[in-house]
């Protein structure tokens, strides 16, 4: 054990014979229980070894106790604080009183709180509390190989007993017992609340796994250990019922694991607290059918909803389940009298068991009370373009330009944008693929994996334009953020690259990097080429530098990809606003996603 530990409780030790003389009520940090003696030892012995001052005790209800002490009240605070932080200790430790614990168990032959021991004949010494001499440190009671026998448990119910027991199960009872012994793998049949032939086997099963006698009828100490099984992995979550006013929402959550953090309408914030990484919203406003599809359409485009999972929508509500590598998000939202309420849970992937028992126990939980969400609550100071009521929308690798060629929707593109991705979208909604992808001059072809119906297409010129025309590239200078493509104009300052390539053009503009991928066109809105992002040469370009892969080149890749393009003759001038709206209606956004 580290030294913080030794030192805290060397310090607790100090206090302890104080307390005794005084008369003060002793505390103890509880920190498990166990339905059986044979388990309690078992899981002692392990304490034992790393932790001092460990003991045993009976309490109510047939089980043990295993607590640290005794201390005062305020270092007993002291000890589950320090012990908690370094995870010695199971998080869900408290404090516990004398008044608590029955006979002691542990050490042997100790009897602290002075009262029956556990094991007959031979009585336990009487404890001496006004010496240290009472406490025995766990290194020198270590039970050797021969321990002595400590006598059996009560007996269990009889089988009479037992079957009247099980009669006053309510058939809800009945029913969670059959979901246990299925988590447990001994029951295939179909939760009916009826004890029949095979839920009898099923338990017949789980008694002989178990090591109980075999009667096919469960006691309720049986019951009760089928139970602890079921749930253990529900511990450390602390599940408790939270009733939030606000949001007009009751339901269990794992206070354990998620804390409130705010409120951001629709939703009220969980997030995570301890090594879990988990969160939790709950979800709350007023609104209709149209509300309720806008919400689901939203959640779908939020960082925490994975992008992969099945989904379900109706008028009445929806189920978002997002699978992605390293967590999984479930979403669950209803609409009833005007309000929709719901929640989303997202846990960590690879705790499936836990996962899903935890979803269970909500959705189980979850109940709708008077109010619902002000939507003017919550803080402005956080406000962002890319949060969604204080959630990240899901943003793209890398995203480029690009722009329509003929009227099946086929898209150039640079050949950058489309390395490496997972996937690939024109217009952030339409998935596309790549047909060709011709590095040697940095240009792409996609193809939309659905049928689209472009307003326009490129018709690429084929007379020579002359030096020091105006041209302009239409892009999406902001990777989307503004909605729309923008012109930015410049200069044809050459017909060639710097190192003479005839099929590049040198350009007198400065674009950003969004623009990459763009049309190049001229004062008629015939296209001259694509705009190519900057060079990655190490030379530093003065401002205003670009180049473009001209139109040859482009349509040198279309016909090999198997596209023929269109082109033009035409040398006019069209008024600027005709010459916008021409480029934005062929210019699209490229994105690519990990």
């Amino acid at each position: 054990m580290t030294r913080i530990f030794i030192a805290v409780v060397f310090a607790m030790s100090l206090a302890v014979p104080a307390a005794f003389s005084q008369g003060q009520n002793l505390a103890w940090v509880q920190i498990e229980a166990q339905p059986s003696l044979a388990r309690a030892q078992e899981s002692i012995r392990r304490y034992a070894t790393e932790l001092q001052d460990v003991n045993g005790f009976t309490i109510r209800g047939g089980w043990y106790a295993i607590a640290l002490g005794p201390y005062t009240r305020e270092d007993a605070e002291r000890v589950l604080q320090v012990y908690r932080a370094e995870r010695a200790i199971p998080r869900d430790s408290y404090i516990a009183v004398s008044a608590d614990y029955r006979q002691q168990f542990w050490p042997v032959g100790v009897n602290v709180l002075d009262r029956p021991a556990l094991t007959e004949p031979t009585p336990a010494p009487e404890a001496t509390p006004d010496t240290e001499t009472a406490r025995v440190e766990p290194e020198e009671t270590a039970l050797p190989e021969t321990t002595p026998v400590i006598e059996p448990e009560p007996a269990d119910e009889t089988l009479r007993e037992a079957r009247a027991n099980e009669r006053l199960l309510s058939r809800e009872e009945r029913a969670q017992l059959q979901v246990a012994l299925k988590w447990a793998g001994f029951y295939e049949g179909r939760i009916d609340a009826s004890f029949g032939r095979g839920t009898r086997a099923s338990m017949s099963r789980w008694q002989e796994a178990n090591s109980f006698e075999t009667t096919g009828v469960l006691t309720t100490k049986q019951r009760a250990e089928l139970f602890r099984q079921y749930n253990a992995v529900l511990e450390g979550l602390d599940l408790k019922v939270v009733r939030d006013e606000n949001m007009g929402i009751e339901m269990k959550l794992p206070s354990g694991v998620v804390e409130f953090a705010k409120y951001e309408p629709p939703f009220a914030h969980f997030n995570p607290v301890g090594d879990v990484d988990a969160k939790i919203l709950l979800i709350s406003q007023e609104g209709d059918a149209n509300t309720l599809q806008g919400l689901y359409d939203i959640m779908q485009t939020l960082e925490i909803v994975p992008e992969t999972g099945p989904r379900m929508i109706d008028e009445n509500g929806f189920t978002l389940i997002g699978e992605g590598a390293l967590n999984i998000s479930f979403t669950q939202a209803q609409l009833e009298d005007g309000q929709i309420k719901g929640f989303t849970l997202l846990w960590p992937a690879g705790d499936e068991e836990r996962r899903t028992r935890l979803l269970s126990e909500m959705q189980a939980s979850f109940r709708r009370i008077d109010g619902v969400l002000d939507p003017t609550t919550g803080s402005v100071e956080d406000q962002s373009v890319d949060l969604v009521a204080g959630l990240e929308i899901r943003k793209p690798r890398i995203s480029r330009s690009g722009f329509y060629v003929d009227t099946k929707g086929t898209v150039v593109t640079t050949a950058d944008v489309v390395q490496s991705c997972g996937r690939i979208t024109i217009d952030q909604e339409y998935e596309a693929q790549v047909t060709l992808n011709n590095d040697r001059l940095g240009i792409a072809v996609l193809r939309p994996k659905e049928s689209l119906a472009p307003i326009s297409i490129a018709r690429f010129q084929s007379n020579i334009p002359r030096l020091q025309s105006v041209v302009a590239v239409a892009g999406y200078s902001y990777g989307g953020l503004l909605g729309a493509p923008t012109l930015t104009f410049g200069k044809l300052a050459d017909l060639r690259g710097l190192n003479g390539e005839e099929s590049v053009k040198r350009l007198a503009l400065a674009p950003l990097d969004g623009d990459a991928g763009g049309p190049v066109i001229d004062a008629g809105g015939a296209v001259l080429g694509m705009l190519l992002p900057e060079p990655e040469s190490g030379r530093q370009l003065p401002d205003g530098v670009s180049f473009a892969a001209n139109a040859g080149a482009v349509q040198e890749v279309l016909a090999e990809a198997g596209v023929s393009a269109e082109d033009t003759a035409g040398i006019t001038q069209i008024a600027p606003e005709v010459l916008t709206r021409k480029a934005a209606d062929m210019t699209v956004l490229v994105s690519c996603w990990e």
